[in-house]
Parts: structure tokens; C-alpha cells; sequence
């Protein structure tokens, strides 16, 4: 029979999870103005400035009714102040002026009104970045709220890998990691953890850890393959061989050399694994002794 005597050990544990790359700056560009699209310039792949016109909508018939809007407000001021003189002069009543007063209201109201939805006929960048869909043609009658195009910003890549809850607590957001995608090769990337979502998958007890990339390298774009190399901190742990740790329907046990020589089984929790060894979390001591050979039969 062969024993190991259980301490406590610094180490530090390196896992590799997979993942695939994606713009954290994503935009879907609609429409709030049904109508005739007029100009599209931009296609797949174009890079676009901030403030850029992507879309032009046909703006005729909106032009009309704005100028229309203009003329009624330029009235109405005029009334009103017709009517201040008369009251003034004791000829017009107080009612007629805060008639007229009304109606200049309306009629400023109705002049932005006409202003703002003329501004949605031109539909312009929200950003610096890249034109990655194009929906739409010019000539083509796209109704309100319509999926026009999508930017998105390549300078925000990142990468979202799905990690166990036993490897969750060692990590925290602003973590370093190193992240290799397979299609420019073997080197090694450094990046961060972003942030990590709080609830975890019930079916496979793992969470997502959002990773990102600092700078994005040359060549990265979204839909790559990645793999992406977690190290924990250095920290005490206890570990035992994993040939040790045995499992059956009652649970995860080791098999313990008691003060008596006798071998006893003992119930234990488990946690990371690292290379031959995995950590007991629960259910063990330094200065115990395990089996780790000699206990079939």
C-alpha cells in the first residue's frame, strides 16, 4: 500500500478555455422615418467617421410641410403682436391675446416637430467604425423602423469564454489573460478580463467571462476562433494525487490512513485540477495521509 501525506501547497493553475471573437460596439442602424431611400454610399466593410451620412431618406414632401410650419409661426407672431398693441389701446380683449398666444405655441410646436423628423431623413454614424451589413438599396421603400445597416467598432473586439463555477471565484474583473487566435498563428496576445456575468448556466454550471483585448491586434477580426489562458493567483491549496480521488453515487471520497493504521473512507469535496494533482476544497487536513495505491482489495 502507498500513502501521500496531504499539505498544503503555493500554486498557481492555468486553464485554456475556447471562445470566438465579436464587437462589443455593435449598432443596427434604423430608420424612424418611413419613406423612398435616397443614398446609401456606404457598403460592407467601408470605414465610416462619426457624423457620417449613412442613409439618406427622400425629405420633399417633409421640406414642404416645414416651410408651410415656418409661414403659420411667422403669422402667428405677427397676430400676437398686432394684439398687444390693441389691448394697449384698450381695443382687443385679454382673451383674444392669450388665443393668440396659444397659437404661436402651437405653432412653434409644430415648426420642431417637423424640424426633428426632417433630421431622421439623415441617418448619420454614430461612430467611428466599420460598415459590417447592408440591408438596404437606394430606390427601395424601407417602412419605419426597418433594419437599415449595422456598424460596428473593430477597436472593441472581445471574447467570451464559458468557465466553471469551481474557477469562477479565483478570477476577478481586470484579471490579465493571454489569448491566441488560430488564424494568426501561435503567439500569445495580452488581454484583460472585461467583466464576468453574475448568473451561471444551471445545465452545465458554468458562467460567461467576457475578455478583451489590449490592443486588438493587427489582422483579429470578429468570428475568429480564440483560446484564451487563465492563471489563478498563486495561493495555498491542498492537493492529493487525483488517482486518489475516487467517485460513486454517494459522492466524491479518498481513501484515509487513520492514527490506527486503519484505512478508512472519508467523504471529501473536490476543486481545480492541476495537471496530476486536483485541490480538496473539504474533507481533509494537512498532515493526513492518503491512499493512493493498494486500496482494491
Amino acid at each position: 500500500m502507498e500513502v501521500v501525506t496531504v499539505s498544503r501547497e503555493q500554486v498557481s493553475s492555468a486553464h485554456e478555455r475556447t471562445g470566438s471573437l465579436r464587437a462589443r460596439r455593435k449598432v443596427r442602424i434604423h430608420n424612424q422615418e418611413e419613406g423612398r431611400v435616397v443614398s446609401v454610399p456606404f457598403y460592407e466593410g467601408d470605414e465610416v467617421s462619426r457624423g457620417a451620412i449613412l442613409i439618406q431618406m427622400e425629405d420633399n414632401l417633409l421640406q414642404a410641410e416645414l416651410d408651410k410650419a415656418r409661414a403659420n409661426r411667422r403669422q402667428a407672431q405677427v397676430d400676437q403682436q398686432r394684439l398687444l398693441g390693441l389691448v394697449e389701446k384698450k381695443v382687443a380683449s385679454e382673451d383674444e391675446l392669450a388665443r393668440a398666444r396659444t397659437t404661436l405655441d402651437v405653432a412653434t410646436a409644430e415648426l420642431k416637430i417637423l424640424q426633428t423628423r426632417l433630421a431622421f431623413t439623415r441617418i448619420q454614424a454614430p461612430f467611428d467604425g466599420v460598415v459590417s451589413e447592408r440591408l438596404i438599396e437606394p430606390g427601395d421603400v424601407a417602412a419605419s423602423n426597418s433594419h437599415l445597416l449595422t456598424v460596428s467598432d473593430p477597436t472593441t473586439l472581445v471574447t467570451e469564454i464559458h468557465v466553471s463555477e469551481l474557477l469562477l471565484p479565483h478570477l476577478r474583473p481586470g484579471d490579465p489573460v493571454t489569448v491566441r487566435i488560430d488564424a494568426l498563428g501561435q503567439e500569445a496576445f495580452p488581454a484583460r478580463i472585461l467583466r464576468i456575468h453574475p448568473e451561471l448556466d444551471p445545465a452545465t454550471r458554468q458562467g460567461v467571462v467576457v475578455v478583451t483585448l489590449e490592443p486588438v491586434p493587427e489582422g483579429a477580426r470578429a468570428g475568429q476562433f480564440t483560446r484564451v489562458i487563465l492563471e489563478t493567483a498563486r495561493a495555498k491549496r491542498i492537493l492529493i494525487p487525483f488517482t486518489a480521488l475516487k467517485r460513486d453515487r454517494e459522492g466524491e471520497f479518498v481513501y484515509r490512513l487513520a492514527a490506527d493504521d486503519k484505512v478508512k473512507r472519508s467523504a471529501v469535496r473536490s476543486g481545480i485540477r492541476s495537471g496530476d494533482k486536483i485541490e480538496v476544497l473539504q474533507g481533509l487536513e494537512p498532515g493526513e495521509r492518503v491512499v493512493i495505491r493498494g486500496f482494491l482489495g
